[in-house]
């Protein structure tokens, strides 16, 4: 008893105290910058998910997997270590030249009144993996470790629908999965909320053409906030979730 008194003396608090303003390390590829006037012909039909737009110049965070790749070509575009990428609107995901990361932020996720007021206490979420490869539901498990301690904040991810105020959708929404999905979502009761996370679930990602995808589901039910990332780091998505329900 003594001893393991004595090492969380010495281990201190493990737990991200300002999980808002929580630092990143500068090898985190975050929101993109894009540069205009400089030459983009280098990076022509080198984005695997078409993110990345040369003419006019764009990237689709919605899309993009955040490899690099186009950074890497050219001069043009470059990637910051900001993590707070998530956006209530999806057209606001296409980041365009000489945007900065700090006005991105100010627009990108819309508040509402009524969404603090149903859930700004308490937050229940079921995740559903719609075909995923495991990398989007791993960071998601992250989220409840000793890090970074979401729970504090009143989210939380249950074992079952019933007992949700939302889903979370990782995966680009394979045929086998889009019965379940669905199933979920209206197991979940109302109100309730829909957040995308990670590129796949968004765009499809790079399984965006694939014949055995089924995402009719976007297209009959409304999505309150999306999320990008090829993972999702788990500061992107706490983030995400507080500045949504958040006043």
């Amino acid at each position: 008893m003594l001893e393991t008194l004595r090492l969380r003396y010495f281990q201190g608090n493990q737990f991200i105290k300002d999980i808002e303003n929580a630092p990143m390390r500068k090898q985190f590829r975050g929101f993109p910058v894009l540069k205009s006037g400089e030459d983009t012909s280098s990076c022509d039909g080198i984005c695997p998910t078409g993110a990345l737009n040369l003419n006019p110049l764009s990237i689709d965070m919605g899309k993009c997997t955040f490899c690099g790749a186009c950074a890497r070509a050219c001069k043009a575009v470059e990637f910051t270590n900001g993590y707070k990428l998530a956006s209530t609107d999806r057209e606001k995901l296409v980041v365009m030249p000489d945007m900065t990361y700090e006005d991105y932020q100010k627009t990108a996720v819309e508040v509402r009144d009524e969404i603090h007021k149903i859930f700004g206490h308490s937050l229940k979420l079921r995740q559903v993996s719609a075909a995923g490869c495991n990398g989007c539901e791993m960071e998601l498990n992250a989220c409840s470790n000793v890090n970074f301690d979401m729970g504090r904040f009143g989210i939380d991810f249950v074992a079952s629908p019933r007992h949700a105020d939302g889903i979370v959708i990782t995966g680009p929404i394979s045929e086998n999965m889009a019965y379940a999905l669905e199933d979920c979502y209206k197991s979940t009761p109302d109100p309730k909320i829909v957040i995308l996370c990670g590129a796949c679930a968004i765009s499809g990602g790079v399984f965006q053409n694939a014949a055995k995808l089924n995402r009719e589901f976007l297209e009959k039910y409304p999505v309150d906030l999306y999320i990008p990332g090829c993972p999702v780091h788990p500061l992107t998505f706490i983030n995400a979730v507080l500045s949504f329900i958040k006043k």
